[in-house]
């Protein structure tokens, strides 16, 4: 019988060994110290670069191939699409605890924890390992390409390296706001973009569409973002950011021009302010319906195309309520044909969204399983990428619950 006192101090010592932990050897890690926390066996299941399947962290003796299981269709998956642990039992009377691995609201993968028994000590045990080998994972994966190769399930094309480069974490967020984003086709990006930071009571949320498909679109892409994190860092408003973008873009790439959307929420009052340079408008999303022309207002000129001597993007405000939604798009979005050659368009996209929220679904998994809806009307490459970010704010009294659930 394992001591629980010596069980639950096992996390706090392995805690203190993976500092030089080479990341293949996370597998081997932990099932050296299954028995001593109770588990027969522990395994670690990453999700691919388009959160289709979740891929096995195998040992470095490569004894079999990685095991993959599909989000839609798995228990593993399950507990990936929902964020909740599943437990199941097998015929032999075997638990599997499926764990899913998050930082904050942002989803890694799945882990499983055999044992014979479960408490609710053995189950506090699944969610301090998940924790701890999910901030393993976050930290290892800044010098190593062992989870990264992990996650791709074909080759990615060089403009889309230099995307995926530049872009943070799919989804943040606090107890007042979260801000989730997805963006296909993921092995084959040219220019779209995205960037959603916390800072001090404020999110900003950031939308680009480079011109062209190709490695320039790609450059023109990470440059645009690292002009917004340097007037950003600079303490900048939304005009300097758009000045400082523009500026920067006409230096480096005077035939080169990216459109976007750059907004500020004040996560306390609920005040919205945005610059559209360029841009399909934002959509407002209120009680699970699009709010007709709520945020419609004229678009200024794209970011570096010079065509003014001193250009001027004008600030645009709005007051959100407590729940309401923002959804920034490219128009790669709507513009996604079937076979027919019918558009998906704005209406279908933003009806999607709608129904997903309005069951409950989590933002993060209605835009995971939004944009799978996107390829699979298409049947075919994308012609232009496809790029969604949606924030809510959500002031409630049971913030964490609520949390949880965006």
């Amino acid at each position: 019988m394992t001591d629980e006192t010596d069980a639950d101090a096992v996390p706090g010592h392995m805690l203190r060994e993976v500092h030089r932990l080479a990341p293949e050897d996370l597998p081997t890690l932990l099932r050296s110290r299954c028995a001593a926390m109770g588990f027969s066996d522990i395994t670690v299941y990453l999700a691919d670069m388009q959160q289709r399947v979740l891929v096995e962290l195998t040992e470095p003796t490569g004894v079999h191939a990685p095991v993959r299981l599909l989000i839609d269709s798995s228990l593993a998956g399950w507990a990936y699409r929902t964020s909740s642990p599943r437990i199941t039992r097998d015929d032999a009377g075997q638990l599997t605890v499926w764990m899913p691995m998050l930082d904050g609201v942002e989803r890694f993968g799945v882990m499983a924890f055999q044992t014979a028994t479960l408490d609710a000590a053995m189950l506090d045990r699944c969610h301090s390992v998940a924790s701890l080998a999910t901030l393993l994972v976050l930290d290892k994966a800044a010098y190593s390409d062992v989870f990264g190769r992990l996650q791709r399930t074909r080759p990615m094309r060089m403009p889309a390296e230099m995307v995926w480069a530049h872009l943070p974490p799919r989804t943040v967020g606090n107890d007042l706001v979260t801000s989730s984003a997805v963006l296909e086709p993921a092995y084959d990006l040219g220019g779209d973009a995205f960037d959603h930071s916390l800072n001090h009571g404020v999110l900003h949320a950031t939308i680009l569409d480079a011109m062209g498909h190709d490695l320039a679109a790609g450059i023109t892409s990470a440059v645009g973002l690292a002009a917004l994190r340097h007037a950003r860092h600079q303490g900048a408003d939304l005009p300097e950011m758009a000045a400082g973008i523009d500026t920067t873009l006409q230096g480096l790439f005077p035939e080169r021009y990216l459109t976007g959307v750059f907004t500020r929420l004040d996560t306390t009052t609920g005040q919205l302010s945005w610059i559209n340079a360029g841009h399909p408008t934002p959509l407002l999303l209120r009680r699970a319906h699009r709010v007709p022309q709520a945020l419609q207002r004229p678009a200024d000129l794209p970011l570096g195309t010079g065509l003014t001597a001193e250009p001027r993007w004008q600030v645009h405000h709005a007051q959100l309520e407590p729940g309401d939604q923002i959804l920034l798009y490219t128009d790669g979005v709507p513009e996604a044909r079937n076979a027919a050659g019918e558009q998906f368009g704005e209406d279908r996209f933003t009806d999607f969204v709608n129904r997903a929220l309005a069951a409950g679904e989590a933002a993060p998994e209605a835009l995971r399983r939004l944009v799978h809806a996107i390829l699979a009307y298409q049947q075919a490459p994308l012609n232009d990428d496809a790029t969604i970010l949606l924030f809510e704010w959500h002031p409630f009294a049971n913030t964490a619950t609520h949390n949880a659930l965006s």
